[in-house]
């Protein structure tokens, strides 16, 4: 019967997609329902950051924040579950009517696959940094370039009287108090 299982959007007051999902799932046990709801997700995403001791440290967030897709087999049973389910406000699609999602569409927001990491730096392009360590360790300078798949920044240096261009990594550069 699991064949027959699509993908909804189920929308949920901000903050409890976690607890919704968990709720959903433990219905699905307590009842022996996993024919007919299948999976229950919330899209993250990992993702670096750059933190105030210059670490990089990783971290998730939501892609979607109060939704939750759940995908299931939609029976009048299956829609009460989830649609009476604490923190959920209903399903995405006009009026009570859920709209399954296209595969085109599933397969756009990734569900199952593993996202790819990026990085997040505290400072933007213009902005003046000091480098605090490596090669160029006291230089100040202004950020020219930020090369996020790289982990790296182009700053624009003052070395022996004119502007010089250097690529580092994005973990000896520190923005200025």
């Amino acid at each position: 019967m699991s064949e027959a299982a699509k993908w909804y959007v189920v929308h949920t007051y901000s903050g409890y997609e976690n607890k919704v999902a968990q709720n959903i799932e433990k219905v699905v046990e307590n009842r022996k329902l996993q024919d007919l709801i299948c999976e229950v997700k919330v899209p993250t995403e990992k993702y670096e950051e750059v933190g105030k001791d210059n670490q990089i440290k990783e971290a998730e967030r939501k892609l979607f924040p109060s939704y939750v897709l759940v995908k299931m087999v939609m029976t009048d049973e299956t829609w009460y579950i989830v649609r009476n389910t604490r923190g959920v406000t209903g399903f995405v699609g006009p009026g009570s009517k859920p709209v399954a999602l296209t595969e085109a569409e599933v397969e756009a927001l990734g569900v199952g696959a593993d996202s790819t990491g990026t990085i997040e730096v505290n400072f933007t392009v213009g902005e003046e940094v000091s480098v605090t360590s490596g090669s160029f360790a006291g230089f100040t300078g202004t950020i020219k370039e930020i090369n996020l798949e790289e982990k790296t920044v182009d700053v624009l240096v003052s070395m022996f009287g004119r502007e010089t261009s250097v690529t580092l990594p994005i973990l000896q550069v520190s923005k200025l108090d």
